[in-house]
């Protein structure tokens, strides 16, 4: 036999340690640029003890999400592990109990419309408040880094390490409460030097639709006046986000940055172009609880359409503890200016607004090429 047929023989698939775990957890899996978080194909969860699928978006190993869906008057078993999540409440209601070994129990009240990130490695046991109407949640992790890092499902779940540091088990952990702090972006393009960015470090926001800490963005992604928008943090974890809520007839410019954002729409209608440079741009229409995700380095463009403001939020590595801030290129980063792009772009969103009946309200642009 040839070496090469020899090789063939004794191959084996190259599989990631975080895709023969999820395997493991026999559920479905979701892929693809986007699902509707309302449509998704649920099977009984062994290891949570309700009802569950995997999201893994845009073909990346760096965040995944996962859907989960409690039966009327029911519960999740009780977990810990070593990767974080933020959670996001899409429907019903009911509460969540945390603790660490050794320390009391605090137990919390949630809706729809609720986000909260337990503590790492804190036990966590979610119950349906309702005995008539299921609840679902759909919750964003860091489960590929940890679980391809360590590939050691005891380290991962049966880890008894207590972070002090961040949890206290206090009455107002959950109450919403929060305080925004500002942080200095680093940047050596002139016109960015003293730009800086507001955080609103918290635990809980009891709603995400009605939050009103938004502030105007001033940032250059964006006409003057198009959006409203907050950064976030959760729980002191890496994984943070942002708010925004964008104004009818406006689109943001096109940028691209590392993968694993998953952007949920709260509120109206629109949709988003997302292409790899060079080749061809794949289109996502978005409603209320589309979930999707743009690919490692894709550029893309979100444009509101609709007659109300498009409200979304984005779960994403951020916040003050790994600095994670865009490039200085240009003024603001990896991102194709107005003037750049290609024409078909606002032609596309010019004959959208048309269509909804909306006015476009784009600053005039003079191409240059």
């Amino acid at each position: 036999m040839d070496k090469d047929a020899q090789h063939k023989t004794d191959s084996l698939p190259l599989e990631s340690t975080y895709v023969k775990w999820q395997r493991e957890e026999d559920i479905p899996i979701h892929r693809g640029f986007w699902a509707d978080l309302n449509a998704l194909e649920l099977a009984y969860w062994k290891r949570k003890g309700c009802l569950g699928t995997y999201l893994n978006l845009a073909d990346q190993q760096d965040l995944d999400a996962y859907v989960a869906e409690i039966p009327p008057g029911e519960q999740t078993k009780a977990e810990r592990y070593m990767y974080e999540e933020a959670i996001y409440v899409l429907r019903g209601r009911g509460a969540t109990t945390v603790w660490y070994d050794g320390m009391p129990k605090h137990t919390f009240e949630w809706q729809a419309g609720s986000l909260f990130a337990p503590p790492l490695n804190c036990w966590r046991q979610h119950f349906n408040g309702q005995g008539d109407k299921p609840a679902r949640f759909v919750a964003v992790t860091s489960a590929p880094h940890l679980i391809n890092l360590f590939h050691n499902k005891a380290f991962i779940y049966d880890n008894t390490f207590t972070f002090h540091d961040r949890y206290q088990p206090k009455d107002d952990y959950y109450s919403g409460n929060g305080v925004q702090k500002v942080f200095a972006v680093a940047a050596e393009d002139g016109m960015q030097r003293g730009r800086v960015r507001c955080v609103w470090n918290t635990n809980f926001i009891p709603s995400v639709p009605d939050f009103d800490k938004l502030t105007d963005h001033n940032r250059a992604m964006f006409a003057p006046g198009a959006q409203r928008s907050v950064d976030f943090t959760l729980a002191q974890n890496t994984l943070g986000g942002h708010i925004n809520s964008a104004r009818p007839g406006f689109y943001k410019k096109a940028h691209r940055h590392g993968p694993g954002a998953h952007l949920i729409v709260i509120r109206g209608t629109g949709y988003t172009l997302m292409w790899e440079e060079g080749k061809k741009r794949v289109r996502v229409d978005w409603k209320p609880d589309i979930v999707f995700s743009p690919p490692d380095m894709w550029y893309h463009n979100h444009f509101c359409t609709g007659k109300e403001p498009a409200r979304q939020f984005a779960l994403r590595w951020g916040g003050e503890y790994i600095g994670v801030h865009r490039g200085v290129e240009r003024n603001y980063g990896d991102q194709i200016e107005f003037e750049d792009e290609d024409p078909e772009i606002r032609k596309e969103f010019e004959d959208e607004c048309r269509k909804n009946g909306i006015q476009m309200m784009m600053p005039a642009v003079k191409y240059r090429r």
